[in-house]
């Protein structure tokens, strides 16, 4: 005989238990986020930004975390939780530019970052 105890329902960016989080502060200008975009550390400020290979060469073109919930930062700096270590869903990582998981798988691993396909996507 079994009994239901409980359901689980899997995370689409989380492929695991996140290792590392912290507060960041996401960069005015840098728009409104989704959860799951892969942010850059501004060298000047440390405030973060969407990772894009093709952007301004200060910081923002290597990934340092994960966005854990969406944030607009528009008009203004929005703290964020993100996370500096663990393992997520690759279909469920955003990036800037044309930029994709190839361009930047490597870099997210130097990191503690790393990925599996283990979901598809979801839109929405």
């Amino acid at each position: 005989m079994s009994q239901e105890i409980g359901s689980h329902s899997f995370d689409n960016l989380l492929a695991s238990e996140v290792e590392v989080t912290e507060g960041a502060t996401i960069v005015s200008g840098a728009g409104a986020l989704a959860r799951g975009t892969v942010l850059g550390k501004i060298t000047a400020s440390g405030k973060l930004t969407i990772v894009n290979s093709a952007g301004t060469d200060d910081g923002r073109r290597k990934p340092y975390a994960v966005l854990l919930e969406s944030v607009d930062a528009t008009s203004a700096d929005k703290a964020a939780p993100v996370a500096l270590a663990g393992l997520f869903n690759a279909n469920a990582l955003v990036f800037g530019g044309t930029d994709t998981i190839a361009t930047h798988k490597e870099a997210l691993r130097d990191v503690g970052l790393y990925t599996t396909t283990n979901q598809p996507a979801v839109n929405g």
